[in-house]
């Protein structure tokens, strides 16, 4: 198996930034303090969410506690969930993707792991899957790591023996149409099975899908059939680099 495609990046004019990192984040999510702040507030924002406790509110109340930033709050709140709803996640959860159907989250997985690929800081949440602190509003633009994450989670496709991939971008970001052109051309080249569509609503059509679900959007996993953890599965095969990971199941799991 194949365990490294990020180490040799094509460069191209149009995508020379990484995506992700601020310089502070160093310090609100590297230094062992701020790290211990981030999962006790984990726990409590999980707790009042397990009381049906409003997100917001309850985010802002834990926020104030532990005197928390913006961004050390969007961390918190990606690693916390109820009880209920790890339940709930956990049972709809698939290992075995052989002669299976999937359906991408296509800018959730991708941006999330163009961060991790970066250097960004990553937060596996209570329910097991990663999440980022990037996002985008209106425009998606590729970056350094972009190919080769397209290549690596072709590779795993391959690798998992799926029947086919169905990628689904968000059709009003700009440039969805550009990504449509090229992981088709990519698939072409490798023998990837993808097929690749723009959608107004990609939430609502993962939901209503029979299909295994890749994403870790908190809501489509609630509300999905079947899902498949694919960042977890890529880190365990394929991606040797260093990464850094801010881990909020080590006490679930004591």
């Amino acid at each position: 198996m194949i365990k490294v495609w990020y180490k040799f990046i094509k460069k191209e004019k149009m995508a020379t930034r990484n995506r992700g990192k601020l310089t502070k984040d160093t310090i609100d999510f590297g230094k062992p303090s701020n790290v211990v702040k981030l999962l006790l507030a984990v726990d409590d924002l999980s707790y009042l969410l397990e009381k049906n406790y409003g997100i917001k509110a309850a985010l802002q109340l834990v926020g104030n506690r532990y005197l928390l930033n913006e961004r050390q709050q969007k961390a918190v709140r990606g690693m916390a969930a109820s009880d209920t709803n790890i339940k709930i996640r956990k049972e709809k959860q698939i290992t075995n993707l052989k002669g299976k159907v999937i359906i991408i989250d296509a800018f959730n997985l991708l941006i999330t792991l163009e961060s991790l690929l970066s250097g960004a800081f990553l937060f596996k949440g209570r329910d097991g899957c990663f999440r980022d602190l990037s996002s985008v509003h209106g425009t998606y633009k590729r970056v350094l790591q972009t190919e080769n994450v397209l290549k690596m989670i072709g590779q795993a496709c391959l690798d998992l023996e799926i029947e086919k991939a169905l990628w689904v971008f968000d059709k009003p970001v700009s440039n969805s149409g550009r990504m449509k052109v090229m992981l088709y051309d990519i698939a072409k080249e490798n023998g990837f099975p993808w097929h690749v569509i723009l959608d107004y609503n990609p939430d609502k059509y993962l939901v209503d899908s029979n299909a295994i679900i890749v994403s870790s959007d908190a809501w489509i996993l609630n509300n999905c059939k079947h899902w498949f953890n694919m960042i977890a599965y890529l880190l365990k095969n394929y991606i040797t680099q260093k990464v850094f990971i801010i881990d909020a199941t080590i006490k679930d799991e004591k």
